[in-house]
């Protein structure tokens, strides 16, 4: 009969453990230590960065009070505390200040312009000119103000003496403005020139505002001044006429100061200095240019003259004010000042300027919760410098008229964010690193990882079905042909899939020899068992030594020539067992071994006999008889082989078989009991199938025993293990 083509079952598919993919996760583990080392090493910038930026800061900060104490304590400093409404005056001229040493030598030049210079009480316009209205420190100097200024002005035309009209002359014109009324002066230029185009002289002041001088007209006694005009000539001017820097200082007396230093007797009383309302006054400085010839004039109204510096036009400039000290705070900083006595009270709060940018709000969260150490700050090691949002810092100046407290404080948050400004370049690149890493990971991940993962299942099901002794009964179609392609994946699936269309082809045909072979065999164990029939009637008998080697035959060819495989019918085959003499059956193989081929076997045992053991008598002499002959084809030529009887654990009887030769391999000791494993080779008329061993340790396990191997020092030990039976 001609067979067709076989059909393969469907594929069983294994569920596989991690190890299977222990490459694939290690890749994910790459990109994912990765990522985090891209996040490690931008927060380590971070770090660093948030650790230099506070320490600087915190190094700044104490800097920057020690700068402002110092600045205050410089007579500029002094004059800014002194005169914390200090301004460029308005259309009625400047204010007074309030100067931090007592008086001003207005009679030397070179002393005024440096007191003045020293203090930076001056204003000054753009043109150059400069003033300085103040009053000094000390209430008991005079109660003078001092106006001290300078500005370019070619030559200058003198006063003479005695003269009233003051139209021709260069003068000066001083208007103060206190307690509700208005004061002036005007001071002609009394001096000559040089030979050299320098001039020197004084101004002598009047009361009134002229130009013309009443008849019996006197000087103010306690007004003085004078007027210098000398040093190169200014840029863009030359010749003997040209402009030069010109410096005046004068010591104007003021009523109102003077009565607050006497009571109503005439005595020295303890006035209030500086005057509360010394803010409230207003001096105007005006240095007025002599009339221009032809000019027409009128008794009743005076043409006004031309000025050449007026203290009431705009565009005065301070050289230094408590605003200009504030200017320095950094961002998030606070400056208080506040003087100091039984009621202190607050002189000036200023503020450091808000930043310009906003900051990403998550980055600033980020460099915010960012640890640096404590001791960066001064707050002591150990300290989350988390926890510290604010810096504190005081010290103190003392001036003249009292001592002023400074506190310093700085806003960690700020400085949060001003460091998020900075950071938010890094923060964008960080986020491209990790773009370009979370993409490459996609694009391996599709086009590689996942395609190496289909190919290791696919793979995996065709070992787990080949595996075992029925793989013919567990392979199916396996197609791994979409997989192909010109990459390196595509090349392995494409080799994949032809390996596994020759595998299937060659599996199709071993299942079509293996058909034809059971039929063969089948047919030659019903051959065999005819004369095996024939056999039993010759030597029927039970005391016929060959009736017992027919009987085994019989039944080995019963178990052989069946419909499966030797070691699946071995597996497979029904034993009943019932009480056997131990002693007298090993007796007896021991007196048959040399029918068998087997000599010199000799028995003995120190057991009291009987021992009934749980057993099939042809079962277990066949596998006896399987472990004589391979003893006997491993000891020396005429050596013995001994059979012995020993008592194992409870219940358990050994039956030991021993023989002298060459030792078993620790690595085979359990090995040589599994089907097909011999360690001989081939003999001349047959082969050797590795199937004795297996066959007495399957017969043993069906009778509850067992089998082993042991090394003893002059050979091999095999020790059966049977369960005893009641007696």
């Amino acid at each position: 009969m001609r067979l067709g083509p076989v059909e393969l079952p469907a594929l069983v598919v294994p569920r596989l453990g991690l190890a299977a993919f222990r490459r694939r996760a290690v890749v994910h583990l790459a990109f994912l230590l990765l990522a985090l080392a891209t996040v490690g090493l931008v927060l380590t910038v971070l770090i660093d960065q948030k650790e230099r930026a506070y320490q600087r800061y915190a190094q700044g900060f104490r800097q920057s009070l020690s700068e402002i104490v110092l600045q205050l304590r410089h007579p500029s400093g002094q004059l800014a505390l002194l005169n914390p409404t200090m301004g460029a005056g308005d259309r009625d001229g400047q204010a007074p200040v309030l100067l931090p040493f007592s008086a001003i030598d207005f009679d030397d030049q070179n002393k005024a312009q440096r007191a003045v210079e020293m203090a930076g009480c001056g204003l000054r316009w753009p043109d150059g000119s400069s003033l300085c209205a103040a009053v000094g420190a000390n209430a008991y100097a005079g109660g003078f103000l001092y106006l001290v200024g300078s500005l370019d002005s070619g030559p200058l035309a003198g006063r003479e003496h005695g003269a009233l009209d003051l139209g021709g002359v260069h003068r000066a014109r001083v208007t103060v403005k206190a307690r509700g009324g208005t004061q002036t002066w005007i001071a002609p230029f009394e001096g000559a020139a040089s030979a050299d185009g320098t001039q020197r002289g004084r101004l002598t002041g009047f009361l009134g505002a002229g130009p013309q001088l009443p008849g019996k007209a006197r000087p103010v006694r306690e007004f003085r001044g004078w007027l210098w005009r000398e040093g190169p000539c200014a840029e863009g001017s030359s010749g003997p006429d040209c402009a030069r820097r010109t410096f005046y200082s004068i010591r104007l007396p003021v009523e109102a100061f003077q009565d607050a230093l006497f009571d109503d007797a005439g005595r020295r009383a303890r006035p209030v200095w500086p005057p509360a309302d010394l803010d409230q006054m207003r001096v105007r400085v005006e240095l007025l240019a002599p009339a221009q010839s032809g000019a027409e004039t009128s008794a009743e109204v005076p043409v006004e003259p031309p000025a050449l510096f007026d203290s009431a036009r705009p565009g005065a400039s301070l050289a230094l004010s408590l605003d200009k000290i504030g200017a320095s705070l950094q961002p998030g900083e606070t400056l208080r000042i506040e003087r100091l006595g039984r009621q202190s009270t607050t002189l000036a709060e200023r503020r450091g300027p808000e930043l310009s940018e906003r900051a990403l709000p998550w980055l600033i969260h980020v460099m915010r919760r960012l640890p640096v150490q404590g001791e960066i700050l001064g707050v002591g090691a150990g300290t989350d410098a988390a926890e510290i949002r604010w810096l504190t810092a005081s010290d103190d100046v003392a001036t003249p008229s009292g001592r002023y407290r400074l506190d310093l404080r700085g806003d960690l948050r700020s400085l949060d964010r001003q460091l998020a400004l900075e950071a938010r370049p890094l923060a964008w690149l960080a986020a491209a690193m990790l773009a370009a890493v979370g993409l490459a990971w996609l694009m391996v991940e599709l086009g590689l990882i996942r395609g190496i993962a289909v190919l290791t299942k696919r793979a995996a099901a065709v070992s787990y079905n080949m595996q075992d002794a029925r793989a013919e009964q567990r392979i199916g179609e396996l197609d791994v042909a979409d997989l192909r392609g010109r990459d390196e994946l595509g090349i392995l699936a494409g080799s994949l899939a032809d390996a596994l269309t020759r595998v299937k082809d060659g599996l199709r045909r071993e299942q079509l020899r293996a058909e034809r072979e059971r039929e063969m065999w089948h047919a030659v164990g019903h051959e065999i068992m005819s004369p095996l029939q024939s056999l039993m009637v010759l030597h029927g008998a039970g005391d016929d030594p060959s009736h017992r080697y027919v009987q085994r035959m019989q039944q080995a060819v019963k178990v052989l020539y069946g419909s499966a495989p030797p070691s699946e019918a071995l597996a497979s085959a029904d034993l009943h067992t019932e009480a056997l003499d131990l002693a007298a059956f090993c007796r007896e193989v021991a007196a048959n071994a040399h029918y068998a081929g087997i000599d010199h076997v000799s028995f003995d045992t120190a057991l009291p006999e009987p021992q009934p053991v749980h057993a099939e008598a042809y079962a277990l002499e066949d596998a006896v008889t399987h472990v004589l002959r391979n003893a006997d084809r491993y000891r020396p030529e005429g050596t013995p082989i001994a059979i012995t009887l020993a008592a194992g654990g409870p219940g358990v009887v050994l039956l030991q078989i021993r023989n002298q030769g060459p030792r078993i391999e620790d690595t085979m000791l359990e090995q040589i009991f599994e089907y097909g494993v011999s360690d001989t080779a081939p003999q001349v008329n047959g082969e050797r199938r590795g199937q004795g061993l297996f066959v007495a340790k399957t017969y043993l396990a069906k009778m509850d025993g067992s089998i082993r191997a042991f090394n003893v020092p002059d050979g091999v030990v095999f020790e059966m293990s049977l369960r005893r039976a009641a007696a």
